[in-house]
């Protein structure tokens, strides 16, 4: 019902507005409810046919579906990575994408191993943990202390070195839930930061919190990062009814000590790469649109709205704009990245390897948080050809897509073209549940929905081709650089 909608929203909106032309207001969306309103607004023929092409099909959500149940989980430098690469060469090439290559690069690698963690005083009880990508591992015995509380990251940055000699840090502070995921990066820095702040004061070991919005008992994983003069000490993620326990219990003013094993190892150097593929353009084919999503996932789920849900919306994309005969001006390219999760690996030797010819990159736009409905555009582009994107935005009206003010990096895998002067565009997606589900084992293909992922597909085949035939310089204004 909500496909035969929207399909019926855009043609009766064309029907009202053959001869009139709707000014730039803001569309209403009520992101809760999904309802979507319809603006008059004339459609492009083109437009108006690849959303309709795409409201009526299932691009994203077949790629996806085959992804996540022919190759699964898709840890970086693994092989089941490497599948994945091979099974993009696969559809890339079915797509009708050109010059369709893999892109290697080295990537260290890490699999995880025994995660035990139990409460041995004052109430003995199993609690439910997960190793943080990248921890070193406890004793195969595992560690014994007593914790070390502190509410959140900021705390815990704030206390002298020293004095948490052979304790185990217990990090708790919840993260806000937003449709935007705006409550990620403040949470996150338990996650990044946690075991060399602990680390500096001399603690065995951390467990926080995991980063996630859910109160599922699954905890969530996670890239972690160790600073070199910091000795590394292992650090795990509980689930959220787990922290809320022993946030309980530490609320009576208990001692509390548990035990905690983490065994996971380093593999060295391992080979991930990026798949890419292109559309040439027809009179600017020097001028590159890049779009994509991540190839690689973490081991717990199989990847689907992290971000399965990426790929096969960037592909679906290329693939709608080619089964409709529509030839852009510009070359639209569609990349895989390899080994997003651990630290933008695939992003920064993309940048590395097209250093020279990033100039020629004149759009870049990621998709990965998911596949809820697309309620937003933002962009970095300023001067004349913000006017062009205005006038995308009024074609996604029909979809439910306002413009939004506020910076973008374009997606994580496009932060390091954004760095590089490339402008960044981003289809915000309503992301109110995806912290419910990312980096656990509940982010598996059955969370997708069918018609929300269709009308991501109608969003992003509308932006990239009224890209790609806008007159307009979209880098005549420098972009600025963000951090990572």
């Amino acid at each position: 019902m909500k496909k035969l909608f929207l399909i019926l929203c855009i043609s009766a909106s064309l029907t009202a507005c053959q001869n009139s032309e709707q000014s730039s207001d803001k569309t209403a969306v009520d992101k809760s409810s999904g309802e979507i309103s319809a603006p008059a607004y004339k459609l492009s023929p083109e437009v108006q046919k690849l959303q309709e092409a795409a409201l009526a099909g299932t691009h994203a959500y077949d790629l996806t579906e085959s992804l996540t149940t022919e190759i699964g989980q898709r840890l970086a430098g693994s092989p089941q990575e490497a599948k994945a690469r091979e099974w993009a060469v696969d559809k890339f090439k079915a797509a009708g994408l050109q010059n369709v290559r893999v892109e290697t690069f080295p990537v260290r690698g890490w699999v995880r191993g025994v995660e035990t963690a139990e409460i041995i005083a004052p109430y003995p009880q199993n609690l439910e943990v997960t190793a943080l990508g990248g921890s070193s591992a406890t004793p195969e015995e595992g560690v014994e202390a007593e914790i070390a509380y502190f509410p959140t990251f900021e705390d815990l940055a704030a206390a002298p070195e020293g004095g948490l000699d052979g304790k185990i840090v217990f990090i708790s502070g919840r993260m806000e839930k937003a449709h935007d995921g705006a409550g990620y990066g403040p949470a996150n820095q338990k996650r990044r930061s946690g075991a060399t702040e602990a680390g500096k004061r001399g603690a065995a070991a951390v467990v926080i919190r995991s980063v996630g919005t859910d109160s599922h008992r699954f905890p969530h994983t996670g890239q972690m990062r160790y600073q070199e003069d910091v000795k590394p000490i292992p650090i795990g993620a509980l689930s959220a009814p787990d922290a809320d326990q022993l946030d309980r219990i530490l609320a009576r003013g208990e001692t509390v000590r548990i035990k905690l094993t983490l065994t996971p190892k380093e593999l060295g150097p391992l080979e991930s790469g990026n798949v890419i593929g292109d559309i040439i353009g027809t009179e600017k084919p020097d001028e590159i649109i890049l779009i994509g999503g991540h190839l690689d996932s973490w081991d717990l789920g199989t990847g689907a709205v992290d971000d399965g849900a990426g790929i096969g919306i960037s592909l679906g994309t290329a693939q709608l704009l080619l089964e409709n005969g529509l030839k852009p001006k510009r070359t639209i390219r569609v990349v895989a990245f390899g080994s997003e999760e651990v630290g933008l690996v695939g992003a920064f030797a993309y940048a590395e390897k097209h250093k020279d010819e990033l100039i020629n990159h004149v759009l870049a736009s990621e998709s990965d948080f998911g596949a809820g409905k697309v309620y937003a555009l933002r962009t970095t582009v300023q001067g004349e050809a913000r006017d062009a994107l205005i006038e995308i935005q009024k074609s996604l009206q029909h979809l439910g897509v306002a413009m939004e003010d506020g910076d973008t990096s374009g997606g994580p895998d496009i932060i390091p073209l954004r760095n590089a002067g490339v402008p960044a565009i981003r289809l915000q997606q309503d992301g109110y549940d995806y912290f419910d589900l990312h980096h656990t084992p509940d982010d598996t293909f059955d969370k997708i929905d069918k018609d929300e992922i269709a009308q991501n597909v109608a969003a992003w085949a509308t932006m990239v081709w009224m890209a790609s035939e806008a007159d307009v310089d979209y880098r005549a204004a420098p972009a600025q650089t963000i951090g990572e």
